[in-house]
């Protein structure tokens, strides 16, 4: 088990540098420039050229890399004294570094968390403006698979029970069409159907957050109404996955002799698919939820634009808009990470759900 995780963090670092790489090439081959982003187009070239340096901008591609790279590694070398140099140590973006190697040139090695950068746009410590939408983002990806997971394995089940019924027909008909159904048509039509059409009897808004300003502006206010559209409509396609899923895999599990065996010595049918079937079926329900939750966690940008849900995927849209790198390589970074965090996860509960896997 430790030799499979260790393996698998290796694995994931050299995809994390992957993403990183490729991003910033994708960044530095577009047209365009921060600085003319944050001073418009009527601004005059020595001030642009001031901002492009402020930045780092004007140094070279492979220095800029390198630079990234020697924030983003949680041991990096700087230099301690001199404020014109491009590795100069930011004490601002770095306050719990630990000083690990000194040398002679005032070049100075340091342990700390990894960092991100800041800001082209507002200066903010990227770090610091993921923090604050990724839970956002996190509560309704959670909320939206929990919904998928808890209903799509109930109607599968029931699918396999009742196989070839006019109840398992039209809940295949249904998971069909909200399999081919995009996030962001789903998430228009379902608006305008209950936030507009229907908005005097559901009583939902089209936008807003799970935290608000009360109306005196005494602080916030928890309004979990504002969750309801949004993970309803992230829960369509994963719930669609997991219904043919948990049905198909059922079945597959129900056909095999072990199963035979069990219903030869007397169990009833119940237990026979609570002890024996569905935790063997289960496999590949694992795999689609955690793919979807991955994806969602990935920011779910549309949703979260079209309902005006403050997460990782309305932070990066901005971002995009704004040509601003360090905030859209930040966030890239970390759908990255969750992937590989959920993979790892999904992998050990392989191993303990299927004794097969751990030979």
């Amino acid at each position: 088990m430790i030799k499979t995780i260790l393996r698998k963090t290796g694995y994931g670092l050299l995809v994390l540098w992957g993403v990183v790489t490729l991003v910033f090439i994708l960044f530095q081959v577009l047209p365009g420039d921060p600085a003319r982003m944050m001073l418009g187009q009527r601004a005059d070239l020595q001030t642009v050229e001031k901002i492009r340096k402020e930045l780092g901008l004007d140094q070279g591609l492979g220095l800029q890399y390198l630079r990234y790279l020697n924030n983003l590694s949680p041991i990096s070398m700087h230099h301690a004294t001199d404020p014109e140099n491009y590795f100069y140590l930011d004490e601002e973006m770095y306050p719990d570094y630990v000083p690990l190697l000194t040398s002679s040139e005032n070049l100075i090695l340091i342990l700390k968390t990894p960092a991100l950068g800041r800001s082209y746009q507002s200066r903010r410590n990227v770090s610091g403006m993921i923090a604050e939408v990724l839970p956002n983002t996190f509560i309704l990806a959670l909320t939206s698979i929990v919904f998928a997971m808890i209903t799509g394995v109930f109607i599968g089940i029931t699918c396999a029970i009742l196989k070839d019924t006019f109840y398992d027909r039209f809940a295949l008909l249904i998971s069909t069409i909200g399999m081919s159904l995009p996030s962001f048509f789903t998430a228009i039509l379902f608006g305008w159907l209950f936030a507009f059409l229907l908005a005097d009897i559901t009583h939902l808004n089209l936008t807003g957050n799970i935290y608000e300003i009360d109306d005196l502006g005494n602080g916030r206010v928890l309004v979990m109404k504002n969750l309801i559209l949004p993970a309803f409509t992230l829960g369509i396609r994963p719930l669609s996955v997991v219904i043919q899923l948990s049905r198909n895999a059922l079945l597959d599990v129900l056909g095999q002799d072990y199963i035979r065996t069990a219903k030869a010595k007397g169990l009833n049918f119940p237990a026979i698919i609570r002890k024996h079937a569905m935790r063997n079926a289960m496999n590949p329900i694992i795999t689609a939820v955690s793919g979807w939750f991955a994806s969602l966690m990935a920011g779910v940008v549309f949703v979260e634009y079209i309902f005006g849900w403050k997460g990782l995927g309305y932070l990066i849209v901005n971002a995009l808009n704004q040509y601003d790198l360090p905030v859209v390589l930040g966030s890239v970074i970390t759908i990255a990470a969750i992937f590989v965090l959920i993979n790892i996860f999904v992998d050990i509960s392989y191993r303990l759900l299927d004794p097969r896997v751990r030979n």
